[in-house]
């Protein structure tokens, strides 16, 4: 696996002074899907196209986390960047990145927290660009530090998004249901870029990922024939 977020947690695992041992780290993982081998999910991997970009912005050993979902996003968009966020250093990758002149980057996130001019609820691309969302990839509390304390994001326009339906997240749950994991978000701005495939392909890799983690922990096997395994296959 070679993607971002692969690279990402990669580099953070270098530095680490002793082991992230995760919930359930007896069981032997896949290097390429991080679940265990016994459930692995890697022939499950989508393959469609995406004119969007994204970039994670990723809390510390988020990146490390095996129910962490930026790593679908990267499986699933090819465009894909991803930074370990600091309060005191800013890679210059990402500046740079966001400066290129083929993207019009959008910081997602809702726009009660931002000032008024910057909120925007749709995504309007000038000609000969294409759209970037850039995301907090970390816990609700984290997220909330992060886009105060990163004035290097303070001119992009601020990409609120009112999703209709309640978070299908199951691995690690928010207190408050309408916060969405950062693979559902994800799938909202691939949606409103007019990436729907790529958005439908997301969507049904999050389900399957979640099932094929959660039967992993039980431990029970898992139906490959069921509804949501058939739905994914239609993206394979």
């Amino acid at each position: 696996m070679s993607h971002a977020v692969a690279k990402l947690r990669a580099e953070r695992l270098a530095r680490s002074v002793k082991p992230f041992l995760a919930r359930g780290s007896r069981a032997e993982r896949c290097l390429n899907c991080r679940l265990a081998r016994t459930h692995c999910l890697c022939a499950w991997r989508p393959q469609v196209v995406a004119n969007a970009g994204v970039c994670l912005l990723m809390h510390d050993v988020e990146a490390l986390k095996p129910s962490n979902t930026g790593w679908l996003i990267a499986d699933v968009v090819a465009e894909t960047s991803a930074f370990g966020w600091s309060r005191t250093e800013v890679d210059p990758q990402l500046p740079s990145l966001l400066a290129e002149p083929q993207w019009q980057p959008y910081l997602v996130f809702p726009g009660e927290y931002a000032a008024p001019e910057r909120v925007v609820n749709a995504v309007e691309v000038e000609a000969g660009k294409r759209p970037m969302f850039v995301m907090l990839d970390a816990t609700w509390t984290q997220a909330r530090k992060m886009f105060r304390k990163s004035p290097y994001l303070d001119q992009l326009p601020v990409l609120s998004l009112q999703p209709e339906a309640l978070s299908r997240y199951r691995l690690r749950r928010s207190k408050r249901d309408d916060h969405l994991c950062t693979a559902e978000v994800a799938a909202l701005c691939l949606e409103l870029a007019g990436d729907e495939r790529a958005a439908d392909a997301l969507n049904a890799y999050l389900d399957v990922f979640s099932e094929h983690y959660l039967a992993s922990k039980a431990p029970h096997a898992v139906d490959l024939s069921n509804a949501l395994h058939q739905r994914l296959r239609a993206f394979l």
